[in-house]
């Protein structure tokens, strides 16, 4: 399929969804206010086990709409702690709970630890990407056809000679996670967090994705390592070259929201934007809930774009986010809490 017909169906779906088109140049600028209200709805994809998998969460979700198809693609793990990945599809959110399950263990990725999925068009190559970690390097496998999850290709990694020194130097006792894929007209761009404070940037050129990245650099850093904890997602703001960063950090109550900044260059100095508990950019404090709230964490998501490919542009009028959250009365090892998928919505647009 061609690229303008899936921006095409794209668009055209978004517009069903958020009831607004891209934002015009004149407004995107201002779009995003200086603190956040959201809706949430309720839980709206859980495991779904069979024979070979015995799931308790489903988890880290990373989504496009394409095809006239939302395409969600999603950590999961098992009763017993291990991690894998799924994909499902749906034509509406009211859907997804019904969706077909496809486990990725059973394609070319193959089985073990890989988790944390991101998937973005990359229109150069005329692929699609599906970038992951696997515990020791980041990982990424391609196809041309999203909605067939048995055409990913095996894994390759990105990084020639494993973790930089770099993140060796400052890791500690953290882990090297969640990796994130963004590119401008000329360079490329892979984020990652280490669980100790601190937030990398690696670079490469358009020309020579996924190869050649290096010049590892902190972008960011935190004395303490709750307040810049992981899942950093970098989108580009439509109509203007603004940059949004969000960051997942742990608060003081143990629950996890999202902090967020702006930056007019991938690579120039972020400006706090609503990056307190007090000012978050996604909390349960600045979250409404339909009756009982579900969950009190705020985790690991995803922006509903305004595209697909490898720019990752978001429409600052009306934001959407796909993201993680679990029952507040949930207890056990984080690799087996009841994580499950849900979709937030802005209440205080600018536009």
């Amino acid at each position: 399929m061609r690229v303008t017909r899936r921006l095409g169906a794209l668009l055209g779906g978004l517009a069903l969804l958020i009831g607004a088109a891209a934002a015009p140049s004149s407004a995107a600028a201002t779009a995003l206010p200086s603190s956040f209200t959201w809706s949430s709805s309720g839980p709206l994809i859980a495991p779904k086990s069979d024979a070979t998998h015995s799931l308790s969460a489903v988890k880290d979700p990373s989504v496009v709409y394409s095809g006239g198809k939302w395409h969600v693609f999603a950590s999961t793990t098992s009763s017993t702690g291990a991690y894998s990945m799924v994909y499902l599809n749906f034509t509406d959110w009211s859907q997804a709970g019904a969706a077909q399950h496809h486990y990725l263990d059973q394609t070319a990725i193959g089985t073990g630890y890989k988790t944390a999925p991101q998937v973005f068009f990359f229109a150069p190559q005329n692929l699609w990407y599906l970038v992951y970690q696997t515990g020791s390097n980041a990982a990424y496998s391609t196809t041309t056809d999203i909605a067939n999850p048995s055409s990913w290709s095996a894994p390759k990694t990105f990084y020639a000679d494993g973790m930089p020194q770099i993140v060796k130097d400052n890791i500690g006792s953290g882990y090297w996670v969640d990796f994130w894929t963004i590119c401008g007209t000329v360079n490329c761009y892979l984020f990652s967090s280490d669980d100790n404070g601190h937030l990398y940037r690696s670079r490469t050129s358009l020309a020579n994705f996924p190869n050649g990245f290096t010049d590892t650099v902190i972008v960011m850093s935190e004395t303490s390592r709750y307040r810049l904890w992981e899942a950093s997602n970098v989108y580009k703001l439509a109509g203007s070259n603004t940059y949004l960063l969000i960051v997942e950090a742990i608060g003081s109550n143990g629950k996890r929201y999202f902090r967020s900044w702006t930056s007019t260059s991938i690579t120039g100095t972020w400006t706090a934007l609503a990056d307190t508990e007090a000012n978050p950019f996604a909390r349960s404090s600045n979250v409404t809930f339909s009756g009982t709230p579900w969950t009190n964490d705020i985790s690991h998501g995803e922006m509903i774009r305004a595209g697909v490919d490898q720019t990752l542009t978001v429409n600052p009028c009306r934001l959407q986010y796909l993201y993680q959250g679990m029952d507040p009365a949930a207890t056990g090892s984080y690799s087996t809490l009841p994580w499950r998928l849900s979709l937030l919505t802005q209440t205080n647009s600018n536009c």
